[in-house]
C-alpha cells in the first residue's frame, strides 16, 4: 500500500507542476515562466562552467546593469560583486585616463630594422659604422648606436669582420672566373670510336662543343681552342682559370693558347675525374639524354646531334643549380590564364620542348 502512494504522489506532483505552469501561460505569465526557463538554464551553466570566458563588451553590459538592479538581487549574476565592482572601477579610470607618450627614445621602423639586417647578411665584412653609413647614402638618418643595438638584438656581431664568406658564396665568386674542358667518345654502328671535345663555363653551365673527330691530335685540339676564344669574344677577358685533366691530347701548344690571354691552366691530379666534376656531370647528361639513346651512324651525324642537343641544353633544358633555369633563359613571363602551351620535338622526338604558342 505504500508502494503505491508513493508512485502515485510521484506521479501527481509533476503534474501539478505543469498544471500550474500551463494556467500561468493561459493567464498571461509567459514572461514569468521565460524567466523561470533561463534561470533553470543559468543554473546548469554555473554547475558546468567554474568561471565563464566573457568579453568586454560582455563585462560593460553587465557593470551597467548592476547599477540598476538593487544589491540584495545581485546573486543572479553569474559574477561576484566583488567582481562587477572592480569592473566598474576599471571603467572608470579608463574613462578618465589620458594617453601618454612613452619614455624614451621612439620604436625603431620595421622597415629600417630589416634594412640593416639585410646589409649585414649580404656583407659580412661591413661593421655598423660601415652600414650607418649606406643607410645615409639611401636616405635613413639612423646613429651608429642604434644599428650596432639592431645587430646585436638580433645575435649579429656588429665587429667590422663577422666571418668570411660561406663555401657557396666562394664558389660562386670564382666559378665565374672558370671554364672547364674534356673529351668524350662515341662508338658509331660500325664500331668507329669518335671523340668529342668541349668546354663548360662552371657559372652558367653553358656548354661548347667545339669539335668532333675521329683523330684528336695535338693541332687539332689547339685549332679547336683558338676557335672557341673567338667565339667567346669580349667574355673570354672575363675568364681567369682553365680546368682540365691530363690526357696527352693537350699539348703544351693547347695550353699556350689560353695563357696567352692571361687564362690560367689548372690540371686535375692523375686518375681524379671528381675533381672536373662539371664535366663529368655533364658527360653523363649527354650520353642519358641523347647519344645511348640513338645509333651514331658517322662524325657528320654525330656533329649534328649534338648541334641540336647542345642547343637544347643551353637554351631550354632546366637546371637545379640555376634555379630550374637554363643557362641562356628566354626572357618574360607566360601568363598560364591565357597561354596555350606547343610541343615542340627533337632529335626525332627523344626529347620534347614546350613553350608559349604565339
Amino acid at each position: 500500500m505504500l508502494v503505491v502512494m508513493s508512485a502515485s504522489l510521484v506521479y501527481l506532483l509533476p503534474r501539478q507542476v505543469l498544471q500550474m505552469l500551463s494556467q500561468l501561460a493561459r493567464d498571461g505569465g509567459a514572461k514569468d515562466v521565460e524567466i523561470l526557463v533561463l534561470r533553470h538554464q543559468v543554473a546548469v551553466l554555473r554547475r558546468q562552467v567554474t568561471r565563464p570566458d566573457l568579453e568586454p563588451a560582455d563585462r560593460v553590459v553587465l557593470a551597467v546593469l548592476s547599477r540598476l538592479l538593487p544589491r540584495p538581487r545581485w546573486s543572479v549574476f553569474v559574477v561576484t560583486s566583488a567582481t562587477l565592482l572592480r569592473w566598474h572601477r576599471e571603467l572608470v579610470a579608463r574613462r578618465w585616463t589620458y594617453p601618454h607618450a612613452r619614455p624614451g627614445r621612439p620604436p625603431v621602423n620595421a622597415q629600417v630594422r630589416d634594412l640593416v639586417l639585410r646589409l649585414a647578411a649580404e656583407n659580412p665584412s661591413w661593421g655598423h659604422r660601415r652600414i650607418q653609413g649606406e643607410m645615409l647614402g639611401l636616405g635613413y638618418r639612423v646613429a651608429a648606436s642604434t644599428v650596432w643595438k639592431i645587430l646585436n638584438q638580433a645575435g649579429v656581431d656588429p665587429a667590422p669582420r663577422r666571418s668570411g664568406p660561406t663555401w657557396k658564396q666562394f664558389l660562386t665568386a670564382q666559378a665565374h672566373t672558370i671554364l672547364a674542358c674534356d673529351f668524350f667518345t662515341v662508338d658509331t654502328v660500325m664500331l668507329k670510336r669518335i671523340y668529342v671535345l668541349f668546354f663548360v663555363e662552371i657559372a652558367t653551365r653553358q656548354v661548347h662543343v667545339v669539335g668532333v673527330t675521329a683523330h684528336p691530335t695535338g693541332a687539332w685540339v689547339a685549332q679547336q681552342a683558338r676557335n672557341l676564344l673567338m667565339d667567346l669574344d669580349q667574355r673570354a677577358a672575363e675568364l681567369r682559370f682553365l680546368l682540365r685533366d691530363r690526357d696527352m691530347k693537350f699539348t703544351a701548344v693547347f695550353d699556350t693558347v689560353f695563357t696567352t690571354d692571361g687564362i690560367e691552366v689548372i690540371k686535375t691530379p692523375p686518375q681524379a675525374p671528381r675533381a672536373n666534376a662539371f664535366a663529368e656531370r655533364w658527360v653523363g647528361t649527354v650520353r642519358r639524354e641523347c647519344t645511348d639513346q640513338m645509333l651514331i651512324v658517322n662524325e657528320r651525324h654525330l656533329a649534328t646531334v649534338l648541334a641540336e642537343y647542345t642547343a637544347h641544353y643551353n637554351s631550354h633544358r632546366p637546371h637545379r643549380s640555376l634555379c630550374q633555369q637554363p643557362p641562356n633563359p628566354p626572357s618574360g613571363v607566360t601568363d598560364l590564364t591565357a597561354a596555350r602551351i606547343r610541343r615542340r620535338p627533337i632529335l626525332g622526338g627523344l626529347i620534347n620542348e614546350y613553350s608559349q604558342a604565339a
